[in-house]
């Protein structure tokens, strides 16, 4: 039986909180699947019913991450890479090769390939970069409930101008990435040290 290509990519680098989602994806080619695309693409209706059809068709798929105490430990890109390991090792066959989105290679337990621009390019990087998307952004709404007023399931922790004045008027909260600029001298203002 032939193990096929998972593709890989990740959501939520560049948000000021929750964890950063990562997803691999080994599609069937007996079941094309119409529409993929980088997820940044598509509306939040299109994603989730593309989601939906991932989850049911592909071979294999697996979403993982990793929390923001990681980030904070080791760094954004470590972490990314350590949501991605995650995601290819949960996978239930082992692929052949594993392609990356992006310009680096996580620890893989199989041959692997970074992609450029690859959620645009290939069809099951594409889908792990919704299943990270559409994971990440339900991560984010649950955090909305958790920590209400910072308006998580709007911007879904990205640095916007409304996130920005309620960490200014809140504080952070658990979810914030304490390591993150915004979030750092907003911590130092407020105790002195971080």
């Amino acid at each position: 039986m032939e193990r096929g290509t998972a593709g890989v990519d990740e959501a939520g680098r560049g948000p000021l909180a929750g964890p950063v989602v990562a997803a691999a994806v080994i599609l069937d080619p007996c079941r094309p699947i119409t529409g993929l695309a980088d997820s940044k693409k598509l509306t939040p209706v299109q994603r989730a019913e593309l989601d939906a059809e991932i989850r049911a068709c592909a071979l294999a798929w697996c979403v993982a991450s990793a929390t923001v105490e990681e980030i904070d430990h080791l760094n954004i890109l470590g972490a990314t890479m350590l949501a991605m390991t995650r995601a290819v090792e949960g996978l239930s066959r082992r692929p052949e090769r594993v392609l990356v989105d992006g310009n680096r290679l996580p620890d893989l337990p199989c041959p692997g390939q970074a992609v450029v621009g690859g959620d645009a390019r290939v069809p099951a990087i594409s889908a792990a970069s919704i299943l990270a998307k559409v994971a990440r952004d339900r991560e984010m709404e649950r955090l909305d409930r958790r920590h209400p007023g910072y308006g998580f399931a709007r911007h879904k922790g990205y640095p916007t101008r409304e996130h920005l004045a309620a960490l200014e008027r809140l504080g952070p909260c658990p979810a914030h990435r304490r390591s993150f600029a915004p979030v750092r001298r907003r911590l130092e203002r407020r105790t002195g040290f971080v």
